[in-house]
């Protein structure tokens, strides 16, 4: 069964976030999908990515990012010895993974914290101002006047 989820209200309200929801369509379409993860809108241009690590410590995960891809990857450090524990039943899933984001341009990841068994990564969009859109003064044919003052 194929869960589908039309992306398009959101892809009007967010300018320059049109590869995050290809990659939202592309992932939904039945590709491995552990960890699982959400996407929110904080402000206009702040985003969170929330992603589901339990069982892992902040030094077993890897955050990089790298022009407009953001890797999230984890992998379980060995058990040391001594530390042998006799599981009767195993639920927690702890195997490696690797989740790869693709974020727009001018986005930067401004901050990451690992709480409760929850990764959150805070993404913010910063568009350089020669970059931004910016009024032009419509100048008239007139020549400025230039008065004839005395010295005193």
């Amino acid at each position: 069964m194929r869960n589908s989820f039309d992306w398009t209200p959101y892809r009007r309200s967010t300018v320059g976030f049109d590869r995050l929801f290809d990659f939202l369509e592309t992932s939904a379409s039945g590709a491995e999908n552990y960890p699982p993860f959400d996407i929110e809108k904080v402000a206009d241009d702040h985003f969170r990515i929330t992603v589901a690590v339990a069982g892992f410590k902040s030094d077993e995960i890897d955050i990089t990012a790298q022009q407009n891809m953001l890797t999230v990857s984890g992998r379980k450090a060995p058990a040391q010895e001594g530390e042998g524990r006799q599981l009767l039943y195993s639920g927690i899933a702890t195997r490696a993974f690797e989740r790869r984001f693709q974020l727009a341009d001018f986005v930067r990841v401004s901050a990451a914290d690992l709480a409760d068994g929850l990764l959150t990564i805070d993404l913010v969009r910063e568009v350089p101002e020669a970059m931004k859109p910016h009024k032009i003064a419509i100048g008239g044919s007139a020549q400025p006047v230039i008065e004839n003052k005395k010295a005193a």
